[in-house]
């Protein structure tokens, strides 16, 4: 081959390699750009899922946040819905927290202030009758239970009425409250309740919430308990020994009635259940002088202190009704002083302090003046501040004196009913209508009425 065509040969060569290379560099050129392009698409996505995910948990957030604002806000608890919007970052400018915070407040801005409060009625139950067949069975007991008791479907008249008619419950403690002075004594001064224009405040308690031994076979609930989702409920015992649960007696009956009903609540209150404690609380044998070779007193004493503290939380209080059921306004002093204390070591250490004392038979430790005396002494140094008796003469009575508040309670009961009914004393006339609640199984004329 001459030099000529070596030289050729060379250059095409040398021209097919640089042309290998120009497509080489192309192609990695061209694919760095693809991947890049891929790789931000990814991250694109990436970043856009997490804003997404970030929006719909916000979303989440706000929902539940307005959700647990309008329980609050539908048992005119105003301030701490708004409080509850306030408090979440960012409140302003989100249109459903705005719509919401401007909702309550207009809500709040219509509220009346209840002007008296010795205007408000206490009513009270005893332990409900679940099972008419064997309470109103003919025995010994049957008169009893006729006259003081009520059964399940007479409560639920009775509540469903008083919540048609515009019935809201109210702590007894919205009534009156003690308040710091400037001198740093206690001054007990009218509460302030605010309700929609038409709704009438009243205060609701149940005695002897002991679950008695005698009545056992009787048709009551067993106890209170809390079931698998640590929720208050009943165990009633079945003719064949086999316990069954369900909503048997007033506080699982209410929670359900509020569970539908949050407006029949005022700020979360609840009843007030007043105990003894010689037969135990709640239907556990808690009392260490009565049950003291029991084996399950240590456990009964701690599922009772399980069941009351639910019960608080709930909005619940819990009242003295003393140990033994006594008369405290007749019984001797040095036994009425060994009562009050025996309720404080044995049924106290199990529901914590209470200032409520609801007198058993409805009695009192004094007349209608002002309290004086040893015995309102000796209770008021227990740290009691709240008294109730008894007295159906008229739809309300609360008396409010600098040291405590008074307040008498009307019994809804058989006699109470019967009355009203067949004598017609129209008591409960202003509370619910008897006629289509009073209970067609029970035994006629009612004893005691």
């Amino acid at each position: 081959m001459n030099e000529n065509g070596k030289r050729k040969r060379i250059r095409i060569a040398t021209l097919s390699l640089l042309a290998l290379i120009m497509l080489i560099i192309l192609g990695v050129s061209w694919l760095s750009s693809k991947d890049l392009a891929f790789f931000n698409k990814q991250k694109t996505k990436q970043a856009s899922g997490k804003i997404s995910t970030h929006i719909n948990s916000s979303v989440s957030n706000d929902s539940s946040v307005i959700k647990k604002a309008d329980l609050l806000a539908k048992g005119y608890d105003f301030d701490r819905a708004i409080a509850l919007i306030k408090g979440v970052k960012d409140y302003e400018g989100n249109p459903d927290l705005e719509s919401a915070l401007t909702r309550y407040e207009k809500e709040k801005a219509q509220m009346v202030r209840w002007q008296d409060v010795t205007k408000i009625p206490h009513v009270f139950f005893h332990t409900l009758i679940a099972d008419n067949q064997k309470a109103f069975d003919g025995d010994y007991r049957q008169d009893g239970y006729n006259a003081y008791m009520t059964t399940i479907e007479e409560f639920k008249k009775i509540i469903q009425q008083m919540y048609d008619r515009g019935y809201v419950l109210v702590s007894i403690h919205d009534i009156g409250h003690l308040e710091k002075q400037k001198d740093r004594s206690e001054k007990m001064v009218p509460g302030d309740i605010w309700l929609p224009k038409g709704k009438k405040p009243f205060v609701l308690s149940q005695d002897d919430v002991s679950y008695y031994e005698y009545m056992e076979v009787d048709g009551f609930a067993k106890r209170l308990i809390l079931n698998k989702k640590g929720n208050l409920t009943n165990e009633m015992e079945l003719e064949d020994g086999s316990i069954v649960t369900g909503s048997y007696d007033v506080a699982p009956l209410l929670e359900d009635f509020i569970d539908k009903h949050p407006d029949f609540s005022y700020r979360g209150a609840r009843g007030i259940i007043a105990l003894t404690g010689y037969n135990g609380v709640l239907g556990y044998r808690t009392s260490p002088s009565e049950y003291t070779n029991s084996p399950t007193l240590k456990e009964d004493r701690e599922k009772a202190r399980n069941v009351s503290l639910t019960m608080k939380k709930q909005g619940w209080e819990f009242a003295s009704h003393s140990w033994g059921h006594i008369n405290d306004g007749s019984a001797p002093y040095e036994v009425f002083v060994k009562d009050t204390d025996k309720w404080e070591k044995e049924v106290e250490s199990i529901i914590g302090k209470t200032d409520i004392y609801l007198f058993p038979f409805g009695s009192d430790i004094g007349s209608w003046h002002p309290y004086q005396g040893k015995r309102y002494e000796y209770l008021k140094n227990k740290g009691f501040n709240y008294f109730c008796n008894v007295d159906a003469s008229k739809p309300s009575w609360v008396q409010l004196t600098d040291e405590y508040l008074r307040q008498g309670r009307i019994n809804i009961d058989g006699i109470r009913m019967y009355e009203d009914l067949y004598k017609g004393k129209n008591t409960l006339s202003t509370l619910f209508d008897v006629k289509p609640v009073f209970d067609k199984e029970r035994p006629l004329p009612v004893p005691g009425s």
